[in-house]
C-alpha cells in the first residue's frame, strides 16, 4: 500500500478508527437470527473512495484538536503526515512525490514540500474528498 493510500485511509475512514472494533454479542434466544459477518476487505488493494464525500478539512481539524494542535497541517506536508501518524521522513516524502508525480524542486526542498502538499490535497479531492480551494491552490 502506497503512502497516498494510507493518507486516504486515515482521512476517509477516520470515524471507523474511533469505533469499537467488536461489540459484545447479544444473548441468544430461540427467535434470534444469527448476524451475517461482513465480507472481508480485499487485501493488497487501495482503499476505495467513500460512498459520500468526506469533508477533509473538518476531519483534519478534528484530528488536530484531538492531537493538541496538529502543527501547520494546512500548508506543511510534514505536519500533515505527522498529524495522520504516518512517516514524514525525507525518504517517505520522496516516495510520495514519485507516487503522485511531483517533480518540483529538489527532494526535501520547500518548493517540493509545498507542491507535494498541494498534490495530496488535489488528489484527495479527485478521490471523493471535499477539499476547499485554500488547501491546494
Amino acid at each position: 500500500m502506497g503512502l497516498f493510500s494510507k493518507i486516504v485511509d486515515r482521512i476517509f475512514h477516520h470515524d471507523k478508527a474511533k469505533a469499537p472494533s467488536a461489540e459484545a454479542p447479544a444473548p441468544a434466544t430461540a427467535s434470534a437470527v444469527a448476524p451475517v459477518a461482513p465480507a472481508p476487505a480485499p487485501t493488497g488493494q487501495a482503499p476505495s473512495a467513500p460512498a459520500a464525500p468526506v469533508d477533509v478539512e473538518a476531519v483534519l481539524t478534528s484530528m488536530a484538536e484531538i492531537d493538541g494542535g496538529g502543527g501547520n497541517w494546512r500548508t506543511s506536508i510534514v505536519d500533515l503526515l505527522k498529524l495522520l501518524k504516518l512517516d514524514s521522513s525525507l525518504q517517505a516524502r520522496k516516495e510520495l512525490a514519485d507516487e503522485l508525480g511531483v517533480h518540483a524542486g529538489e527532494a526535501g526542498s520547500a518548493e517540493q514540500n509545498i507542491a507535494l502538499h498541494k498534490a495530496v490535497m488535489k488528489k484527495l479531492a479527485e478521490n471523493g474528498g471535499q477539499v476547499p480551494d485554500s488547501l491546494y491552490n
